[in-house]
């Protein structure tokens, strides 16, 4: 578990303004992208009430944005990540105003058009997440990356916290189209955040390959680092298999009956959990050893869903949710500083793209196939399934990566330390 190592005073990264700058844009984007992903999931389920529906909502936005995510780590390490960042933030203000204009209408007429703008949401996190991942590797220096990462992760939990506990109290209040309106007001101060942060140097690659090769390269690298692909795989099965987020809202309403504002609360509480676990990370960074921390955390995941999965209770449901978080939290704290400690500057764009790959690929597609495992055998079995798959996986790459097992940092140096 976490390291009782420390090296910086836990508030080390925020005193570099452009960090706080990036905490700001991350900050309100994550509020509006989480409470976004909370309205529009409700209102097509109060639509359609069907699991299947809420399947294809994931795979929607998955399909753009695993087709062009490896285009947007090129595009990400021969242009500036910054101006990616404020055309890809302007994209989500138009969606989601777009979203809100939809709402407006009749619920019959709006649905394939919510589709379509979250299929337009899509192609935008393609080139977005890459750029995000790499710029962020600009603002924080290498020697305070646990820190300055555990800041920005316990922020995007918070916020993570805050968007959707709030805005199914909003959607009660005001319906779609004024939790639209509030989300859209969210990703404009994230894009002004993002502006307010000046330009910063950028190591373009020096040789120019064909752009097949180039896009390529990444991928080449990943497979090559065994923590890295090991890391990847662990967290792709066990999101794909293990997440329940895209099935809250039938838990809310079929099976602990509690309703918009019970969802907004379910969506919150892992985040409640993770934020604890990544703020005692910036004071007792779970570097030193990472590579078992990182097993140990994904077991006791694996764990918190099954609980979930069986509780009929809606407080030991928030709690298991809560669990999964803390596991969560320190499992993304450590992802975070590996892909970043070990990515060569000049590839951040195109590696940090294999690494959306899994990232979109559990999240989307383990929406989908949630949506579609419920659809067929029932919410509850569907979890139990996942959790039983998710502590599968941990044994497995336990035993088919050792590298990745060993893996350890120098806390002092953020440099790898090889075991005999």
């Amino acid at each position: 578990m976490p390291s009782k190592i420390s090296t910086h005073h836990f508030a080390t990264a925020l005193k570099n303004p452009d960090i706080r700058f990036w905490i700001g844009s991350v900050g309100f984007f994550t509020l509006g992208s989480r409470a976004l992903a909370v309205v529009i999931g409700f209102q097509i389920y109060r639509i359609t009430h069907s699991a299947l529906c809420l399947g294809w909502l994931g795979l929607v936005e998955a399909i753009p944005a695993l087709s062009l995510v490896l285009i947007g780590g090129y595009v990400a390490d021969h242009f500036s990540r910054r101006k990616i960042l404020l055309i890809t933030r302007a994209s989500s203000c138009i969606c989601a105003l777009a979203l809100a204009s939809l709402s407006a209408q009749s619920y019959a007429h709006s649905l394939i058009g919510l589709y379509a703008v979250v299929f337009a949401a899509g192609i935008a996190r393609g080139f977005a997440d890459p750029a995000n991942s790499a710029f962020e590797a600009q603002i924080v220096p290498k020697t305070i990356t646990v820190n300055g990462a555990s800041w920005i992760a316990s922020v995007w939990v918070g916020c993570s916290v805050v968007g959707p506990a709030i805005i199914g109290f909003v959607f009660d209040a005001w319906g779609a189209y004024g939790s639209y309106i509030l989300i859209t007001a969210f990703f404009i101060l994230s894009w002004f955040f993002t502006l307010a942060i000046g330009p910063k140097p950028q190591i373009m690659p020096q040789q120019k390959e064909p752009i097949l090769k180039s896009i390529t390269s990444g991928w080449r690298f990943v497979l090559s680092q065994q923590p890295l692909w090991g890391a990847m795989t662990l967290d792709l099965i066990a999101v794909l298999f293990g997440g329940v987020i895209a099935l809250l809202p039938i838990y809310a309403s079929d099976i602990l009956h509690v309703g918009a504002k019970g969802l907004g609360l379910l969506n919150a509480a892992t985040s409640v959990g993770a934020l604890a676990t990544m703020l005692y990370a910036t004071k007792h960074p779970p570097i030193a050893k990472a590579g078992r921390n990182l097993l140990f955390t994904v077991a006791g995941f694996g764990v918190s869903i099954l609980i979930f999965g069986f509780s009929k209770n809606f407080l030991l449901s928030l709690f298991a949710l809560a669990l999964s978080g803390v596991f969560d939290g320190i499992s993304m704290v450590i992802r975070r500083s590996m892909v970043r400690l070990l990515s060569p500057d000049d590839m951040r764009g195109r590696i940090s793209a294999v690494s959306w790959i899994f990232i979109c690929s559990s999240n989307e597609l383990g929406a989908f196939e949630s949506g579609m495992m419920a659809a067929w055998i029932g919410a509850i079995p569907c979890v139990a399934v996942g959790g039983v798959i998710t502590l599968a996986v941990v044994g497995l790459t336990a035993s088919i990566a050792p590298q990745l097992r060993k893996l350890r940092f120098d806390p002092h140096t953020m440099e790898r330390v090889y075991l005999p």
